[in-house]
């Protein structure tokens, strides 16, 4: 019997109506927003049957203009996953699987489960150079742990990492398992000198009660936590009311916030040239750090996927803005594709969690090229914030 269900972490479909031809689906809203767009869902008894699927309600989703070039990814597993045909007609999104197996998957991205986020907050824990510095309860009583890397010094430069704001934008945590793997795992002397120049201060997942509900963007409240950094409040978003009180309580030199993006299919930076206080100075950060992350890997574009903000026109509701603009330092918004990058194409996975992760793994050589060149906040001394 051909059964559909979302019973998992960070499950999302609502089945309309099932058929050996076609089985009609709905995505849920966010818990307590209007925003969607993630699924995932199984499919079971499904093994020697074509299964068709569709997505009713498509075109009602948050970036409609992201399924033309939409192909949605598969498993039987949940560790391997590859690419299914997909099609739009402007009204739902199509997708079909000849099936193996009596079970498989479907999902609008690799997903990260909340078991694997805990599983790399326990093994980061346990590598040298790593502590727990701090963390906060969310409304759904999950936790937002930030992570130290290397010791706290004065004349240390403060790099700050946070991912996952948006919970459908799994490959962003994806990413931060590569650089945490990355510079935990090597004793190499380009790491010992990193993490003698600098901190790395982490948060791998900023709303894991989003990301457990299957939500697109919203936390437990059904606020967008990439919309509440001008003012955070501490009931409905405490997780960015969390990490930007640490961030004033310690400095910040470098900031960094890893997203993807539904549409635009390839890998990008989004700056803050739009804030109030921008300079040439930062500019030519911004452009370094680009051209050398660009240099590191292929997989990134130095392109700008979304249109500059005009001088004093940036949104300080937006991370990348408000720190940047708070601290005076590089503020950049690293963006994954959800489908592929066009530079880079591959049919069979596009881009993936290991892409993600091997871009993670190397965005520390643009952060190692570019720390002589930035410069020092001003923070507090550093004894431990409790």
């Amino acid at each position: 019997m051909l059964r559909v269900d979302d019973n998992f972490d960070g499950g999302n479909i609502e089945v309309i109506d099932i058929s050996l031809e076609k089985v009609s689906l709905n995505i849920k809203k966010d818990s307590k927003s209007d925003e969607k767009q993630w699924f995932y869902f199984r499919a079971t008894g499904i093994k020697n049957i074509r299964c068709n699927f569709e997505i009713a309600n498509a075109s009602t989703v948050s970036y409609p203009e992201a399924w033309p070039t939409c192909s949605i990814v598969a498993s039987y597993d949940r560790k391997s996953w590859f690419r299914v045909p997909t099609s739009y007609n402007g009204e739902t999104l199509s997708f079909n699987l000849q099936a193996e197996r009596d079970i498989a998957y479907f999902a609008l991205f690799e997903p990260y489960s909340y078991e694997r986020h805990l599983d790399l907050i326990s093994w980061s824990l346990t590598q040298d150079n790593c502590t727990l510095l701090s963390y906060c309860e969310t409304l759904e009583q999950n936790q937002i742990e930030l992570l130290q890397i290397g010791t706290r010094s004065n004349d240390k430069k403060n790099i700050w990492i946070i991912a996952r704001q948006h919970p459908a934008e799994t490959m962003a945590e994806w990413f931060i398992e590569g650089l945490l793997k990355k510079i935990l795992s090597g004793t190499s002397l380009q790491n010992k000198a990193l993490l003698d120049a600098a901190t790395f201060y982490i948060v791998p997942s900023m709303n894991p009660d989003g990301a457990i509900a299957g939500n697109l963007r919203t936390n437990g409240a059904g606020i967008d936590l990439n919309r509440s950094w001008l003012n955070p409040n501490k009931l409905t978003a405490p997780e960015s009311h969390f990490v930007f009180e640490q961030m004033k309580s310690i400095g910040v030199d470098l900031f960094l916030d890893i997203h993807g993006d539904e549409d635009i299919p390839y890998a990008f930076i989004a700056g803050s040239e739009g804030n109030p206080s921008y300079t040439k100075e930062l500019a030519l950060l911004d452009t370094f750090f680009r051209a050398q992350f660009n240099k590191a890997t292929p997989d990134f574009c130095v392109e700008n996927g979304y249109k500059a903000n005009l001088p004093g026109a940036g949104d300080l509701r937006i991370a990348c803005n408000q720190v940047g603009e708070y601290f005076n330092c590089l503020s950049l918004t690293i963006e994954m594709p959800f489908t592929d990058n066009k530079y880079q194409p591959n049919k069979i996975e596009g881009w993936n969690a290991q892409r993600s992760m091997a871009l993670g793994a190397v965005v520390l050589t643009p952060i190692r090229n570019i720390l002589p060149k930035l410069t020092k906040t001003k923070n507090s001394d550093c004894t431990q914030i409790n």
